[in-house]
């Protein structure tokens, strides 16, 4: 196989034809280091290759890009680059990103459980729902909960005297305010305590 033909596109890719044919997109830095240029000749093993090698390279500066807006996990990383670069690109893409340490769940972890507890004042169960949503291993969010969580019925005096503090007039904006207690993840029993003590 000949390729007959070599045009740059946008984003610093490459179209490349082969045997008159469009054949494939690929990365232009990957490509020109291969060596290869219009005339020369590409077996099926290094065609395959230099696209493998592309797919790599693309999907380490999407995530690169995807990273330098906010932090991000392996899994939130993996499923935004797996329909544009297939399994095997995006897994290479972030094991590299992960050994120059621009990935890290568990630090990752550390600070969204941070907001998620003290910010946003949720339970932790709440806190343990949205951590592994983001593909955080079960052991690991158990862990950094256990170090961080505060007492539940203290968490729920504070936001009763913050948050809540001028829903708690009538019965209405009680139920209200224990359902919005309930919907960030707390028990009714905690609650319950801590309305029992906030007005003792």
């Amino acid at each position: 196989m000949t390729i007959t033909s070599a045009e740059e596109r946008k984003k610093s890719q490459t179209a490349l034809y082969i045997d008159g044919e469009y054949a494939v997109t690929v990365d232009t830095m990957t490509f020109l280091s291969t060596g290869k240029k219009v005339g020369s000749e590409i077996t099926d093993e290094e065609l395959y290759e230099l696209i493998e090698i592309s797919k790599f390279s693309r999907a380490k500066e999407k995530a690169l890009y995807l990273i330098e807006y906010r932090s991000r996990t392996r899994k939130e990383l993996y499923d935004k680059l797996i329909p544009l670069f297939g399994e095997s690109a995006s897994a290479l893409a972030i094991e590299r990103l992960e050994e120059l340490g621009l990935i890290n769940d568990e630090s990752y972890a550390r600070e969204y459980a941070e907001v998620l507890l003290n910010k946003k004042g949720f339970s932790r169960q709440r806190a343990s729902f949205e951590l592994m949503k983001k593909g955080i291993d079960k052991d690991l969010t158990e862990e950094i909960l256990d170090e961080l969580e505060p007492d539940p019925v203290e968490q729920i005096k504070h936001l009763l005297q913050t948050k809540f503090s001028r829903r708690l007039s009538n019965e209405k904006d009680l139920a209200k305010t224990v359902n919005a207690l309930k919907a960030m993840g707390y028990r009714w029993s905690d609650i319950n305590e801590a309305m029992n003590k906030e007005w003792d």
